[in-house]
This record gives C-alpha cells, structure tokens and sequence, in this order.
C-alpha cells in the first residue's frame, strides 16, 4: 500500500511542517508501505517527490524544488490503494479546506473530517461549540476587522470592559503561536490585534490568567481514547513560535504531576470537545490549570505537531504506543473511516 505523504503549505507553518513530516518518514513502517511525498511550496504550487521505500537520512530530501520534482495538480494525487497522509499545520491544512478535496477525490485520509477541522480550526465557532458542550472555557471578545476598523474605540472599549489585562491576542484561525500576542496595557492591545490582522480578519481576544499549561491526546472515531495530561514546563510567561520550533526552549512534562482527579476531569472536557466537533482520527487538547484546580479548555488541535519535540506523540508513547505503531494506527483509523463512509453511501450496514 501507498501512503502520499503531504506537507509544506502556504500558511506560515510551513517550517513545522516539514519537520513533522520528516519525523513521519523517519518512523513508519515501510515493510507495508511504501511512501510517495508531495510538497505544496509556500507560494501553494504542488510538487510531487520521489517515492520512499526506506527512511532518508536527511531532511534536505524534502526540501523539493522543480528541479528535482514534477509539477501536478492536486487531483494528481488520487490513484488507488492509497492513503493520504496530510501533515499541513494552519490555514489551508487543518481548517477543512484540504479535506474537502480528499472527500471529492474519494480518498482515505488521516485525522479530522471537513466540519471538524474547519470548526476546531477557527477559535471563535470552536468557543461557541465548547460552551454548548458545557466545558469551562476563559472569558474572552471577538473582533471583526471591518467592525475594528469603523469603531476602534468602541471595540477597545468591549474588551476592556469584558477582561482585564494581562490579555491574549490571537487570530482566528492559526496555530503554533503564530501571530499571538500578550498584552499589558491599551497600546499593546491595539498593536497586537493589528498584528493578528495579518493574518485573520477575525481576531480573538482572551482573558489571560496565571495558570499551568496541560494538553492531553485524542485518538479514535466512534471509540474515543484520552491519554493522561502532559505539561508544557515554562520559565516565561508565554512562549512564541520561535520559542517552541527554533530555539527548543520548550520543557515537557509527561505526565503532569497532578491528581487523579484532574487527569480525569480533562479526559472527560477532551472526550466532550472532541465529540462536539464530531472529531475523528486524532486531537490534541490543550486546556490551562489554575492554583485552585479551576480547569478551562484553551483549544483543541486536529492536527498537532509531529516533531520530535511535540507533545502528541510523547503522551501516547507514556501509554505505551510508540512513534510508530501510532502512525500505523492513524493509518488504519483512516482506511476504517473512509470504508464505513462508503458503505453508508450505498445503503449498506457497516
């Protein structure tokens, strides 16, 4: 069986995601499967690599350039006894748009579907969506560009009247840190939003609290899996992208050291989230953890880093799934999917 491995992105994760699908091709298991990389270059044109039948030793291999790869559309990548394995962190790789054409192709692909990706994606609906589900969550404002632009005062005035400061500045719809922003006093507010606009015309902001930093892992479908919370150990008050893929300043602890209980209430809010999104394959739930034990769920990410540093695959492997046989689990998880989908469309009982 083939599995097209697709990475890179026009979104400004791409770095990471090179550095996830190396990690990928370096641990999968090529006695039953042989891999095919396409590479989207960050100005969104589509380039199909070699074919791997062992890991490569460097991850200069996939830097793919037209000299050393084929030019396609991205209908090319359909062919039969196939999976697609999409590593594409941010915008146009985990917000459903993707998926979508996954779908139309009629191919098995890991992790999330169309709703939950685009859902879990844009931190405004997801909020909405975990307040119905009844799962604390931090207070914080939507703003709309257009709406910031007519009447900045008035919507810095919501959220100065909404929160209090220290406040978090986010866009929409982005991920790893990118384009987020902590802030202290109205002039960093208004920098910092204005920033988050460079890369969403919907920008949130949120009510930042001291807490600790705990996420815990999601796999499955119709059967949900939670692993304990693992820790993001910080020495700052807010680690930036920088931080986290460059520089490695990130320390993880797997698993946090806290109670039984808490272990239990997050699986429990990460099982409720990951069904209201109706999540499928794989998640990761990050949620903030106060002094007095208050819990509130920060987001859920249908497709977390896969690096060597990323926290997903560390809180599985504490379970006792390693690198690998959880890549073939995500695997199977998509094949299984994409088969009962075909058979509901012709009528039949799976």
């Amino acid at each position: 069986m083939k599995i097209t491995l697709i990475y890179g992105g026009k979104s400004a994760e791409h770095d990471v995601s090179i550095l996830s699908a190396f990690s990928i091709l370096k641990a999968i298991y090529y006695n039953y499967y042989e891999v095919q990389i396409v590479y989207i270059t960050k100005d969104g044109q589509w380039l199909k690599g070699p074919v791997f039948n062992e890991a490569p030793d460097s991850e200069e291999l996939l830097h793919l350039t037209l000299k050393n790869a084929q030019p396609i559309l991205p209908s090319d990548i359909k062919e039969a006894n196939s999976v697609i394995f999409p590593v594409l962190h941010g915008p146009n790789g985990e917000d459903g748009t993707v998926q979508g054409l996954f779908e139309v192709l009629n191919m098995p692909y890991v992790g999330a579907g169309v709703l939950a990706s685009a859902c879990a994606m844009d931190k405004i609906v997801a909020k909405q969506l975990f307040q119905q589900a009844g799962i604390p969550q931090l207070p914080y404002v939507s703003v709309i560009k257009r709406h910031y632009m007519n009447e900045t005062d008035a919507v810095l005035s919501e959220c100065e009247g909404t929160l209090i400061y220290p406040m978090f500045v986010k866009p929409a719809n982005m991920g790893s840190s990118v384009g987020i922003s902590k802030v202290e006093t109205r002039e960093e507010l208004v920098k910092a939003i204005e920033n988050a606009f460079c890369y969403d015309r919907r920008v949130i902001v949120e009510q930042g609290i001291a807490a600790r930093e705990l996420e815990v892992a999601v796999l499955g479908n119709d059967e949900v899996r939670t692993t304990a919370a693992g820790e993001i150990v910080k020495d700052v008050s807010f680690y930036d992208y920088d931080s986290k893929y460059i520089d490695n300043k990130v320390v993880l602890q797997v698993p946090a050291e806290v109670s039984d209980e808490i272990h239990l209430k997050m699986q429990e809010y990460a099982k409720k989230a990951y069904i209201a999104l109706d999540g499928s394959g794989l998640s990761r739930c990050d949620f903030f953890l106060t002094a007095n034990g208050e819990i509130f769920l920060n987001e859920v990410n249908t497709l977390p880093g896969f690096t060597p540093f990323s926290m997903y695959p560390l809180l599985w492997e504490h379970m006792g799934i390693t690198y690998s046989d959880l890549l073939e689990e995500l695997i199977q998880l998509a094949k299984l999917r994409h088969e009962k989908k075909q058979a509901i469309e012709l009528g039949q009982e799976f």
